[in-house]
């Protein structure tokens, strides 16, 4: 398996070469040159398998310069029992008729995340090993609230790594923030941003290509790498959990293996749907791939209208790991869409940079509502959505899953299509406890301290509290830095103390 770059479609690297470097030298993201494909008889030997097995399953295509022993090393340290709160990993549970909510958010930072961010460190160190010449990868991310945690607990004291995490300062939520605050580790550091993601985001990526701050890294025996879903080695393992899902309804016995499935997911960065996009070309049985916004519905603009503009108001909801209007995967469905054209997806990217927007011709729109839906919901509707499912199913969602339940519920309406259907559930409810209380009581808005919430959702609504948070109640904060977007390299370098 080789990959390729989505702006230049001459490149050819091995997998472990396009984890460790994260990002192509131009600013492309890396792609493979083919995808495995999954006949029935396969998806139907991985149903008795538990979730390491299915995950070795997909990831052998992929990760073909791994020794059977490094995939073993890799997914058995990423999936351990011990790390989650479930013995299924990612179980899928039956909400309602053909409703079906696949749990991501039962690892050590309750949120979808972990099922990559746990895998990607082990996937680095040995991508480092075989292409990085002993050099320090130095881990850059930005976060919307739940990356950044997810690949702190991932990265933390991993031989031979930093990791520097930056977030919007009034940008994520309590819990999360607390979470990066206090993260242990040596080689750890996080830093507020005055901005939004979208600025974390667009200064990550001028740092990655700015080729005098790279040479400042390598007198230092130094790279960097990425842990968003711009590193192909976030991204793959996300195709794992769809197959999953699949299997988990033939032995739940709510499909015949062969039946198609819609999934919605409810996205910003394009990433986890993405993923869904790579498993129904690999032949898992997809009929359509929702895709879900928050009050930030740029892609479903883009979508339904085939025009995708970042000059609009910018909104900070309940569902702030969706707050983007930069949905960077989003390059990657481009270039496969459009026959992968190198050339295109550089003329769009660079129209977005200068403009803030580009418009793609009227058959790749078509092609591209062919398979995706594209819908929204503001914050009445999420409120509406977590109170309804918890009221009528006994079922507690977070806001981002609410998002999702809701444009499923409106695409239903709108197409009749309610064949089953598999829906991302992204958060566990107490990594938004204020929102979800709120959501289900309103007598209690006005409480204002964290766990004093997380108690009285509990007492109200009887879900267990993740033992993660629990832990946070009295952990001393480790980071108080912020910065502005414009001095987010200087911050790089003063913390990586060179």
């Amino acid at each position: 398996m080789q990959y390729t770059s989505t702006r230049n479609n001459k490149i050819r690297v091995s997998a472990a070469q396009a984890i460790a470097q994260g990002i192509s030298e131009e600013g492309g993201l890396f792609v493979p040159c083919e995808l495995p494909v999954f006949d029935l008889n396969k998806i139907n030997s991985m149903i008795e398998m538990d979730y390491i097995n299915r995950a070795k399953t997909v990831l052998k295509e992929f990760l073909t310069d791994f020794s059977e022993a490094e995939l073993d090393y890799c997914v058995n340290g990423a999936y351990a029992k011990e790390k989650f709160s479930s013995e299924k990993i990612a179980p899928t549970v039956n909400v309602n008729k053909n409703e079906n909510i696949l749990e991501l958010w039962h690892g050590p930072t309750c949120a979808f995340k972990d099922m990559a961010l746990q895998l990607l460190p082990y996937l680095m160190t040995v991508s480092a090993k075989k292409t990085a010449d002993g050099k320090t990868i130095v881990i850059l991310v930005a976060t919307s609230g739940d990356t950044g945690k997810a690949a702190l607990e991932g990265f933390k004291n991993v031989e031979n790594t930093k990791i520097l995490v930056f977030y919007p300062v009034d940008g994520v939520s309590p819990m999360q923030k607390l979470q990066m605050t206090t993260q242990d580790g040596d080689n750890v550091a996080v830093c507020a941003i005055r901005g939004n993601f979208d600025d974390a985001q667009s200064a990550v990526k001028s740092i990655f290509t700015n080729d005098d701050i790279k040479a400042e890294l390598a007198k230092k025996n130094m790279m960097f790498s990425s842990a968003n879903s711009i590193n192909w080695g976030r991204l793959v393992p996300q195709i794992v959990y769809y197959f999953s899902a699949y299997c988990d309804l033939v032995e739940q016995g709510r499909i015949e293996c062969g039946d198609e499935i819609n999934v919605v997911v409810p996205t910003g960065n394009f990433g986890n749907i993405l993923a869904a996009y790579y498993a129904k070309r690999m032949g898992l049985p997809i009929k359509k791939l929702v895709c879900a916004s928050n009050s930030n519905n740029v892609l479903t603009d883009f979508i339904n209208s085939g025009e995708y503009d970042k000059n609009r108001s910018f909104f900070t909801t309940t569902s702030p790991s969706m707050d983007i209007l930069i949905s960077s995967n989003l390059e990657r469905l481009l270039y496969h869409v459009s026959g992968e054209n190198a050339e295109l997806v550089n003329e769009l990217m660079a129209s977005l940079s200068m403009d803030g927007k580009y418009k793609v011709s009227a058959e790749l729109r078509d092609s591209i509502k062919a398979l995706f839906s594209g819908g929204f919901a503001d914050e009445n509707g999420v409120f509406e959505t977590i109170k309804q499912q918890f009221n009528d199913f006994g079922y507690l969602c977070d806001t981002h899953t609410a998002v999702a339940v809701k444009v499923y519920s409106d695409y239903v309406k709108s197409t009749g299509d309610d064949i089953p259907t598999v829906i991302d559930s992204t958060a566990s409810p107490y990594k938004f406890s204020k929102s979800v209380l709120s959501a289900v009581n309103s007598d209690f808005s006005d409480i204002n301290d964290e766990f004093e919430t997380v108690e009285k959702l509990n007492e109200v609504t009887g879900a267990d509290v993740p033992e993660p948070l629990k832990a946070l109640k009295n952990k001393e904060v480790r980071f108080s830095d912020v910065c502005s977007k414009e001095n987010m390299s200087e911050m790089v370098f003063s913390l990586l103390n060179i």
